[in-house]
């Protein structure tokens, strides 16, 4: 059977629908922006490879619509929290436009992906944490 739709064009149609904001968006929220909740939807493998943001919420892609919905008996609480703007990461965008228009289609109004991912992320020299640390500060809290 052929594919009708391919994935950059469902990456397109995702990217025209949600709020995408830029590495230096995100960034200027940081630390002031109490109402801003970073998710990495990424595989733990590539979280092990290359790190991840500090603070922000691990959900993998393949989890993230059972722990959003309430009705999930894999619900995870932080996603109820309506004064928060969740906004996705993976490794290059796509995911993320997938992920937060999926989000959408649930009913969630608040939420956003940042435009290239961990890719530019990193290479913008915003700041990042090893798993290992990430998971020390996770158990601290």
């Amino acid at each position: 059977m052929p594919i009708t739709k391919g994935f950059r064009q469902l990456v397109d149609e995702a990217m025209a629908e949600v709020t995408t904001y830029t590495v230096d968006q995100v960034r200027e929220r940081l630390d002031s922006d109490k109402t801003l909740q970073i998710v990495d939807i990424r595989d733990v493998r590539e979280l092990k490879a290359g790190g991840t943001v500090p603070g922000c919420i691990h959900a993998p892609r393949g989890m993230l619509e059972f722990w959003v919905d309430p009705d999930s008996p894999y619900h995870k609480s932080i996603f109820a929290d309506e004064g928060k703007e969740f906004v996705l990461f993976c490794g290059a965008g796509w995911r993320s436009a997938l992920a937060t228009k999926t989000l959408q289609d649930m009913g969630m109004t608040n939420v956003a992906h940042i435009d290239g991912g961990w890719a530019a992320w990193s290479k913008s020299g915003a700041p990042t944490e090893t798993l290992d640390e990430h998971l020390a500060h996770r158990k601290a809290h």
